[in-house]
Formats: C-alpha cells, structure tokens, sequence
C-alpha cells in the first residue's frame, strides 16, 4: 500500500503493464500532477520505482516516479482514482476484473483494449456494461491511430477518444493531449471499440500475405477491401450516421497493417512464412489481439445466419488460424473474392 498522506490522490488510474499501458502513463503524466499505476509483476514495479523506466516494455521511456503511483493490488488503484483506463490484452482481463472488491459506484471506465473479451464474446464496453453494471454513459473508449512505440518516441501522434457522454469525452482529451498527441471526440463508443478490433484481423491478413510474398500492389486492394469489410460489419452490429474513412476507423487500419511496429502485422508475417501458431506466439513472447479477435469475429457473425456481413477476409484468417489450412491455398481462394 502506497502511503497517500503526502501526495495528491490520482485521477487517472491506468491498469496494466504492457508497452500500451505504458505508453498511456507517459501521456498522462505530461498533464497529470499524480498517476495511480497498476501492474502484477512487482519486479517490473520495484525497477521503476528505482530506475524510472519499465524494463519489460518501451524501456527508453523515462518517468519522473513521485508522479507515479504503482501498486500491484488494482484495489488500491480502482479505489483511488475516478477514471480508470483498461489497457490489459483482452484475453487477460476478465482475470483482473474478477479480483475487484472495492465498489465501483461513480467510477468510469476507459477502455485501451482492442480485441474481444473471450468469456462472453463481447467488447470490452459491453462487456463492462452486462457484466458489471457500469452505466453506458460511464463507458468509454481510447482508440487509435496510434502505436506505443512513437509515443514512447513522441512523434506526433493521434488518438480518438469516444463516449456517450461528450463532457467525459472531452475531459479525458484533454488529460491525453500534449504536444505530440492530439486527440478527437466521438459518440461511437461501440463503432470504435468494434473497428479497433476488426483492424487487428486484417492486419493480420496484411502480415501473412507479406509472409507468402505479395508486393505492395496486392496489399493496397486488400487494405481497401477491409475497409468496406469493417464497414459492412460494423454497420450490422450497431447501425448509426459514422463516416468509415474517419481516423478511428480507416486511420487505425492502416497503421497496424503497413506500420512495422505493427505486432499484428508481425504475427501474420510469421503465419505466412510458414511459422505455426504455437511457434508464432514462443518466439513473439507477446499477445497479437488479432489472433482472440478473428476468431470471436467470426463466430459472431456466424451466428447472425442471414443477416450476417460479407467477411471475405475474416473468414480466411480464421481458416488459417482455427482451422489449420494453408495460408497460400486459402490466400489464392480469397483473391478471387476482392476486387
């Protein structure tokens, strides 16, 4: 427990201790007097406390520590600040949700997480809503286009930060921006949420037609095809006026299929070069969220039977991931479905 009788108490508290995470506590701490900080591994805690960076993860990132508040009991950290910002890999955070004892009562929840919470095939929001009775207008969402490592090397970068309730919104941006990251409003909490996940997949299809060899000229006809795709997909699980070629949407798809910081991009490379997913996840040593979400994305649109989206290429990556198929055969099937 942190001894709070001489610092203020944080408001923003940020869960999680991955590159995102990390990057998410530098931004605050440009605009924040103190940041409540949680993560489990409490080696990763002691060394910034002592040496002022993670040494897990974009390590070249310096802090000034009396502005950080770690712990690595997210009751302390929940219980303290009134916006907390989920920056967890979605296969992992129903695990830290469920250690959560102290009352949520009045608390918001930003969502960082790009994928599909497993256990119940929903988005983090939605998730947060069914099944722990936080309010929707308390809900939000931090979304791209935006990679940790250019943060961690303040480049200019952007971030859309969406929820139903625009003072909120607002609120957070204004804590998130700085003079290398501006940041915009949207009311799509669930538009977003749902393209920062569905971008992961393509690109993970970008990465693994990289791995069999296709140049340039192929990627872009993918890249514009898996904009109409999220489009058509997005659209059937939450209809409203959203323009698709907006950051948030076709932004954030194509810097995670072309950027080489790109894990996604990484992990379908490897795919594609003939690497199988077990190989692929031992020699990354880190989670690639497109690799969770194409398989929950496609088994909810599935399960819409006719009314279900067109998704040419989700349902390759699928076939390559879940079903062990050859990635050149499935690919050479999928180019006769793009135009």
């Amino acid at each position: 427990m942190n001894d709070q009788t001489t610092r203020p108490q944080p408001t923003y508290g940020v869960i999680g201790g991955g590159s995102w995470a990390t990057a998410i506590v530098k931004i605050l701490c440009e605009t924040q007097e103190q940041v409540g900080w949680y993560m489990r591994n409490t080696s990763a805690i002691e060394h910034i406390t002592s040496e002022g960076h993670n040494p897990n993860y974009l390590s070249s990132v310096e802090f000034n520590t009396p502005q950080l508040l770690l712990s690595n009991d997210i009751n302390e950290i929940i219980g303290l600040a009134d916006t907390i910002i989920l920056a967890i890999p979605s296969a992992f955070i129903e695990s830290e949700l469920q250690n959560i004892t102290v009352s949520l009562e009045g608390k918001r929840f930003f969502s960082a997480i790009k994928g599909i919470v497993p256990q119940s095939n929903l988005i983090v929001g939605e998730h947060l809503n069914v099944h722990y009775n936080i309010p929707i207008e308390s809900i939000g969402v931090i979304t791209g286009p935006c990679h940790a490592e250019e943060v961690a090397l303040e480049r200019l970068s952007f971030l859309t930060i969406a929820c139903m309730n625009k003072k909120q919104a607002i609120r957070v941006s204004s804590a998130m921006s700085c003079a290398y990251i501006k940041c915009t409003i949207s009311d799509d909490i669930i538009g977003t949420e749902y393209a920062a996940m569905l971008k992961n997949i393509y690109a993970l299809a970008a990465g693994i037609a990289h791995g069999l060899g296709y140049g340039d000229n192929f990627q872009s006809v993918l890249m514009s095809n898996a904009i109409r795709e999220m489009k058509g997909y997005v659209k059937k699980v939450h209809r409203m006026k959203r323009n698709i070629n907006d950051s948030a949407y076709l932004g954030d798809l194509l810097v995670t299929g072309y950027s080489l910081f790109s894990r996604n991009r990484m992990f379908g490379t490897m795919i594609g070069k003939g690497y199988t997913v077990k190989s692929t996840m031992m020699e990354m040593n880190m989670v690639a969220e497109g690799y969770y979400a194409a398989k929950s994305a496609y088994l909810l649109n599935e399960n819409k039977g006719d009314d279900k989206a067109k998704t040419p290429i989700i349902n390759a990556v699928y076939s390559i991931l879940y079903e062990g198929n050859a990635p050149k055969k499935v690919f050479k099937k999928l180019i006769e479905k793009l135009d």
